[in-house]
């Protein structure tokens, strides 16, 4: 049976805090608006480090940055040991890319698609096909070589969208919103196959805009909100930090009437959004509370600990961004 992770381990003697991707100071914008506004990090080999944002923080632009793509106005970006954007197609090589939208060749097949991403690398096509079982193998793709993309579900066309950004055994993978639009099987799916990557010692720099993928991925990850790291840490600091502890949700009609009436004053902070109230508190409060909108019989409640999406919503606000 082919190797669950098709990748190389890191050589031995390779530094486990060595810098894969440096940035620092980095400034764009468009328009006269400043999208990026003076961001830095620094990922080391084999963690995954998260950019999470509103649509509009700023995201995207920095991947841009970083590969080179985008020219920034200020800052300092080191990429796999290459400058950038002076070394970017040097740097590019070392580097695979799962981009937001899948850019597959419709025309080819499953393998020719991998064929031909492995000769953007140099490599020769006896090179790519030797790889190509491991990795169809990895994103769950066994036996579906010669299928066209027209006879893939989307699920199947975002894992070869990742099993080509492997094709090069990339030192640093760049995944912009990887599992949009995916079932929770598929998302699942790739979830596990990333975590393989990790511990093989893989660096992965991840945006999403699901809080439940950036807690179980990434082991630092950053809040942006209008340009600005606004904070940045582990999902767990990051929530002991930010947010109490303890969450209950009420529900239903009633549930603004009530936040207004009695609500701010059960809880250490209350937000409602729709017919929702938020109720955030510590631990000693939660009893009480659920014991008195248990004489709410027209009311709802769901009682769970704080998580990165509440964190998320307190620093960058409920309302619809575009």
């Amino acid at each position: 049976m082919a190797p669950l992770v098709p990748v190389v381990v890191p050589k031995t003697g390779t530094c486990a805090a060595e810098q894969v991707l440096i940035v620092a100071g980095l400034r764009k914008s468009y328009g006269g608006r400043e999208v990026v506004a003076g961001i830095g990090f620094a990922l080391a080999r084999g963690e995954c480090y998260g950019l999470l944002g509103p649509n509009g923080a700023g995201k995207t632009t920095i991947l841009r940055c970083c590969l080179g793509l985008t020219l920034p106005e200020a800052g300092n970006i080191r990429l796999v040991g290459e400058a950038v954007p002076e070394r970017a197609r040097q740097a590019r090589m070392k580097v695979g890319v799962v981009p937001q939208f899948d850019n597959l060749d419709p025309d080819f097949t499953v393998a020719e698609n991998l064929l031909v991403f492995g000769r953007y690398f140099g490599f020769q096509d006896h090179e790519t096909r030797r790889r190509i079982p491991d990795l169809l193998d990895f994103a769950g793709l066994s036996g579906k070589e010669n299928a066209r993309l027209s006879n893939l579900s989307g699920g199947m066309k975002r894992r070869l969208t990742l099993a080509r950004a492997l094709v090069n055994d990339p030192d640093l993978l760049v995944l912009d919103e990887p599992t949009t639009g995916l079932d929770p099987q598929a998302r699942h799916l790739i979830w596990e196959r990333l975590k393989h990557l990790l511990s093989a010692g893989k660096t992965i720099l991840l945006t999403t805009h699901f809080m439940d993928e950036a807690e179980r991925l990434c082991h630092r990850l950053a809040i942006l909100d209008q340009g600005r790291v606004v904070a940045e840490g582990t999902p767990r600091e990051l929530i002991d930090a930010q947010i109490e502890p303890q969450v209950i949700e009420v529900y239903g009609e009633d549930a603004p009437g009530w936040a207004a009436a009695e609500g701010k004053d059960c809880a250490k902070r209350l937000e409602l959004s729709g017919e929702t109230a938020f109720c955030y508190l510590e631990n000693e409060d939660v009893m009480p509370l659920m014991a008195r909108l248990a004489r709410h019989p027209g009311l709802r409640a769901l009682h769970r600990p704080a998580n990165l999406e509440d964190v998320f919503l307190k620093l960058t606000g409920r309302e619809l961004r575009d």
